[in-house]
């Protein structure tokens, strides 16, 4: 069983790493067995149908789920539980809060306090968790604010605002604690599809510009392709393929895979998958593969 002294601090050590993990509700098992790391840097998708494990995933990760068996470590340092003398202990509040300070999460739902502007929703978790200045705060929100085209809109509240506007206010409310995390959750879900692209534009740009570690759930198959280094298919809480985004779209090998490919970017019309011969394969938001 690992220890906390099999993971030393910082250097090379994964920016998360999944050992043994096990999720449970009651006597159903959502996550068995679960091992998987992610470097520093990397930008991981899962892939798979509803209720494969992979939103369950992003929440232990934010200790927003309490873990049933097994350990998460978070640049070499344990996230909620470690062993100690051979036996699993619980770690304290305040340590899950130090750790939790370096990840941040999009919802699918945006999660914005209604009753707060935007800018007080972006500037809440840096002042009161940080300790940031609140002059300080709002100069890095303002910043953040025009990045994702909401310069205009620091006085309004979460309800004056589209769902697509939201999605970016909460995507400035993640990056305004300076993450060397960012879990990504169906962020695209509840928008409509003629916005999707705008708010995937602006995260492709946070990949592209940041070192940013990223854990990513989406059925989004383009931008998983387009932002994505490594590929994991659940599917009943386990890993069943993982590799390049070149080898998923090209070459899948496990027939789960395949079919739960042709399952959401099969050409609706002739069929075709990425690996096959045929015209090319759109996506939700309309581009091609």
């Amino acid at each position: 069983m690992p220890s906390h002294t099999d993971s030393p601090n910082g250097g090379n050590a994964p920016a998360i790493r999944f050992v043994d993990v096990e999720k449970r509700f009651g006597d159903t098992v959502v996550l068995d067995g679960l091992n998987f790391t992610v470097n520093k840097g990397d930008r991981v998708t899962l892939i798979g149908p509803s209720g494969s494990g992979k939103t369950t995933i992003l929440r232990l990760v934010m200790t927003l789920e309490e873990l049933s068996g097994g350990y998460i470590y978070i640049d070499g340092e344990p996230l909620s539980h470690d062993n100690v003398d051979g036996k699993r202990v619980e770690l304290s509040e305040k340590h899950k809060n130090e750790i939790r300070k370096r990840i941040g999460m999009v919802f699918q739902q945006f999660n914005l306090f209604p009753n707060m502007t935007v800018m007080e929703n972006i500037i809440e978790a840096p002042v009161h968790v940080l300790g940031m200045s609140k002059d300080d705060a709002k100069e890095k929100a303002r910043g953040l604010l025009r990045q994702v085209g909401l310069a205009d809109k620091e006085d309004a509240h979460p309800l004056e605002l589209s769902g697509g506007q939201q999605q970016r206010v909460a995507i400035a409310r993640a990056l305004a604690m300076d993450p060397e995390i960012l879990l990504l959750d169906e962020v695209t879900s509840a928008l409509d599809p003629e916005i999707v692209g705008e708010v995937l534009g602006i995260l492709k740009h946070v990949a592209d510009t940041t070192d940013i570690t990223m854990l990513i759930v989406t059925h989004e198959m383009q931008f998983a392709r387009d932002v994505s280094n490594r590929i994991l298919m659940f599917d009943g809480g386990r890993i069943v393929e993982e590799g390049t985004p070149e080898e998923f779209f090209t070459n899948p090998k496990e027939q789960r895979t395949r079919d739960f490919l042709q399952a959401v970017v099969a050409d609706p019309i002739t069929g075709a998958l990425p690996w096959q011969a045929g015209p090319a394969t759109p996506t939700r938001d309309g581009d091609t593969l």
